[in-house]
Order: C-alpha cells, then sequence, then structure tokens
C-alpha cells in the first residue's frame, strides 16, 4: 500500500489551496483517513480527521478554514484549505488505516510529506 500526496506549494496570507492524497495497492478497506502537519521546529500535530462514514473533526486552529473531504472510489482524501495563514506553513502528511486483502488487520500508512509556504 502507498499513500502519494500533492498539491503543496506558495500561497499568500488569505488564500486557498487543496492538497489531495491516493492510496494505492492491494486495499479491502479503509478506515479513518487524516491530515498531519509539522512546522519548522515543532511536533507533528493532527489536523484533520475523516472517518468511513464521513464523519470529521477538526483541530481547532483551522475550523472553520479547512475541509477534508474523500472520494470511497478513488481512494483519496483531499485538505481544502482556505483564508490560509502563514502559521499555516507546514510539511503536510496524508495518513490512512487500511486493511488489506492478504491481512486480518487494519495498519496506519503515511504518505509523503507535501509542502506548503503561506506568504504574509
Amino acid at each position: 500500500v502507498q499513500l502519494q500526496a500533492c498539491g503543496g506549494g506558495l500561497v499568500q496570507a488569505g488564500g486557498s489551496l487543496r492538497l489531495s492524497c491516493a492510496a494505492s495497492g492491494s486495499i479491502s478497506s479503509i478506515n479513518v483517513m487524516d491530515w498531519y502537519r509539522q512546522a519548522p521546529g515543532k511536533q507533528r500535530e493532527l489536523v484533520a480527521t475523516i472517518t468511513s462514514g464521513s464523519t470529521t473533526t477538526y483541530v481547532g486552529s483551522v475550523k472553520g478554514r479547512f475541509t477534508i473531504s474523500r472520494d470511497n472510489a478513488k481512494n483519496t482524501v483531499y485538505l481544502q484549505m482556505n483564508s490560509l495563514k502563514p502559521e499555516d506553513t507546514a510539511d503536510y502528511y496524508c495518513s490512512a488505516v487500511i486493511k488489506e486483502y492478504s491481512s486480518n488487520y487494519y495498519s496506519r500508512y503515511w504518505g509523503q510529506g507535501t509542502h506548503l509556504t503561506v506568504s504574509s
């Protein structure tokens, strides 16, 4: 199983950007899908989560600005980021809890980071 994230870049404060992350491989089922971020010198933090039933949760600092969604047919999770602030600058990582056909268990997988810089 692989998770491929893309969509980062350089945006001015107040702008918008959408990240996407596609899971591929021998996937039987995907449970939760998440976005994390890690700013320079800081610990990685959970930004948003979406369950298989599309229930969403957000860290307080992005509520009302970010929207997580998923396309189950494409095994893809998105993060729509609006009203971006310089403090949103970070490496963003997608993660998902996935069950492979060859396994009876779910495991967490991580994508590579995609970098967002928000200029003031």
